[in-house]
């Protein structure tokens, strides 16, 4: 915090560096496979934070010389607060911002004619980044009277930036007389738009009057924002125990996020990008490593991601080996992977998570734990809905890893990952065929695998269906020498085929006793009466029959239906013309609850005073 306070006005910008360098690549499995690049976390490109920054800066300088504002206010910031890959330059910030501000004032601060909608706010959010510059002396010679005018410009039209900046003028007397009052007003101002900055500085000015309640709710505000200041202040407060009682691990959490947004102060994340975007990833590793043992989350993931081993299932290194490139001893280190791995999901990095347990599964870099295994796809799962970690966790009920083979719950697990993410189609659409052929294999071989229930069973017996009544079909239709038969022959041929196949169906049944005892009622018939009846059809037939009758009369019933509804129409339209004398005279004569003319009340229902 003394480094941060040391700069300029408002105190040094904290440019972050690093990032994750697998998600370059889409993620630790890729793009749409990954956690990081599925679901809701899924990037298109006009929402990627720097891996496309020169072809967003390609894209709204050619919206800008079309005179597009809004896109050369946002080139203007780009260039001011800087990005990876994209450097600071004041020079251009300020050129951007001119631009706009001359569009909506003239030389000598008037407002020029007939602005576009809009222009207002925008000019002001401009003439507040310029004032900026001119108080901190950024690309210009600091002058406080101009940073003043400025500030002045946007408070006219109701900006936030230019609200606190004007605030911390008269907080520390850049240029006007000290007021901490005159400064608290304009904080609030600001504070009430959700500047962070504004609520982080309100919350100080009431803390140093011992509004302990105030102050915490509006660091909690600007903490909302990531604000580094608020993230100061709620540390201190839960170390020394201001309004509460000291919390250790509540300060800790607040003072890693402080120390890691000043990572360009003491981390090594400059070099190690630099050596990774060059290819040296032996370069790499030790200063990834070393933020990586400050604590870095990124950093850990970083470490991890360029030793791990197992990037592809399916690796061209077997079909053409002599383009396999041999890696050093140095990044052969399955077991201190697993390590940063696990450091890395310990931050809730969810692919660093199922890639533990990956590792755990298949005995890499340490003993082959299937439950472990289990246990990370699980927490994946069921604390982050990752469609890869379920899955995981269906290919492991499938084949019975760390788990009870259970044909059932990998159905389930397998349809929970298509509906966290879509784009799992196709592996899930190949793993649930797969799942319904061993099933159905499971099924014909009597296994002991617990099936996939309701829609499997329905599904088995349309199969079943189908292959009987196509065996049926060519067996009463296949050219033979036979003479043909008529058609009361070719029914009694049915049949008995009918009657063949479910006398084989049930054949080999062990107790025939329980099964003829089913076919009696409540006990009656005792004797066998029912077991000797021959019926002439089959109840298959029957229902089949049946079935074919309701449709017809189905169609009976539409048609009568239809004839009723058309002579309905034509009625009505025969009597359409008379009906409408009728209803005409009706309307004269009748009025219902109205007064009739002639009515002493009629005058006043007219007037609309009725019940007046």
């Amino acid at each position: 915090m003394e480094h941060y306070r040391s700069g300029p006005p408002g105190g040094h910008a904290m440019i972050r560096e690093s990032y994750r360098w697998a998600e370059e690549e889409g993620g630790v499995y890729g793009e749409g496979a990954s956690f990081s690049s599925s679901g809701h976390n899924a990037r298109d490109a006009a929402h990627s934070p720097e891996a496309s920054v020169e072809d967003l800066m390609e894209y709204l300088n050619l919206l800008s010389h079309k005179g597009d504002l809004k896109a050369t206010f946002s080139l203007g910031k780009m260039h001011y607060e800087g990005a990876r890959g994209l450097p600071r330059s004041f020079r251009r910030a300020m050129k951007y911002f001119n631009i706009v501000t001359k569009k909506y004032w003239a030389k000598d601060g008037s407002i020029s004619p007939n602005p576009p909608a809009g222009l207002d706010k925008l000019a002001a959010k401009a003439a507040g980044h310029m004032g900026l510059m001119f108080l901190r002396g950024e690309g210009v010679d600091q002058s406080f009277p101009t940073a003043l005018a400025w500030f002045r410009r946007g408070i006219e039209n109701g900006d936030a930036l230019c609200q606190h900046q004007m605030g911390l003028m008269y907080l520390h007397g850049y240029g006007v007389p000290q007021d901490a009052y005159k400064a608290a007003s304009y904080f609030k101002v600001a504070a009430d738009q959700d500047l962070p900055a504004s609520e982080t500085r309100l919350g100080a000015l009431f803390l140093d009057q011992g509004d302990v309640a105030t102050a915490t709710r509006y660091f909690d505000l600007a903490a909302r924002w990531g604000w580094m200041e608020a993230y100061y202040y709620l540390a201190e407060m839960a170390h020394f125990g201001v309004g509460r009682q000291p919390h250790c691990g509540v300060a800790a959490a607040y003072y890693k996020l402080v120390a890691e947004k000043g990572e360009a102060i003491h981390s090594a994340f400059v070099e190690s990008n630099t050596a990774y975007e060059a290819g040296d990833n032996e370069a790499a590793l030790i200063p990834a490593m070393m933020a990586a043992e400050q604590g870095y989350e990124h950093a850990q993931a970083n470490v991890a991601f360029i030793l791990d081993e197992q990037r592809s299932l399916f690796s061209l290194d077997s079909i053409l080996p002599w383009v396999k490139k041999t890696r050093s001893s140095l990044m052969r280190n399955t077991a201190l992977a697993l390590i940063y791995w696990t450091r890395s999901s310990k931050q809730a990095n969810i692919d660093s998570l199922i890639k533990m347990g990956d590792y755990y599964l298949a005995g890499m870099g340490t003993v082959r734990d299937a439950d472990k295994a289990s246990t990370c796809y699980h927490n994946a799962a069921e604390a982050y809905h990752s469609a890869q970690a379920y899955w995981n966790l269906g290919w492991m009920h499938e084949n019975g890893v760390a788990v009870q083979q259970d044909f059932h719950m990998a159905k389930r697990y397998y349809d929970l990952a298509l509906e966290t993410n879509s784009e799992a189609y196709l592996p899930v659409k190949l793993s649930l065929m797969k799942l319904r052929a061993r099933g159905y294999w499971n099924r014909i071989t009597n296994g002991n695998v617990n099936p996939i229930r309701d829609d499997e069973g329905m599904w088995i017996s349309q199969v079943y269906s189908a292959c009987h009544l196509l065996t049926l079909f060519f067996s009463f239709f296949a050219l033979d020498v036979r003479p043909r038969r008529t058609f009361k022959e070719w029914i009694q041929a049915f049949i008995e085929n009918e009657a063949q196949y479910y006398d084989a169906l049930y054949e080999g049944q062990e107790n025939d006793e329980e099964y003829a005892g089913s076919r009696t009622l409540d006990g009656e018939h005792e004797d066998g009466y029912y077991d000797d009846l021959e019926f002439d059809l089959d109840e298959g037939m029957l229902e089949g029959l049946l079935i074919v009758g309701l449709a017809a009369t189905l169609l009976v019933l539409v048609y009568v239906r239809q004839q009723q509804q058309r002579n309905r129409q034509n009625q009505n339209a025969a009597n359409q013309g008379d009906g409408n004398v009728n209803n005409a005279n009706a309307n004269a004569n009748d009025r219902g609850f109205f007064p009739r003319p002639g009515d002493p009340e009629f005058g006043q229902w007219v007037a609309g005073g009725v019940g007046h």
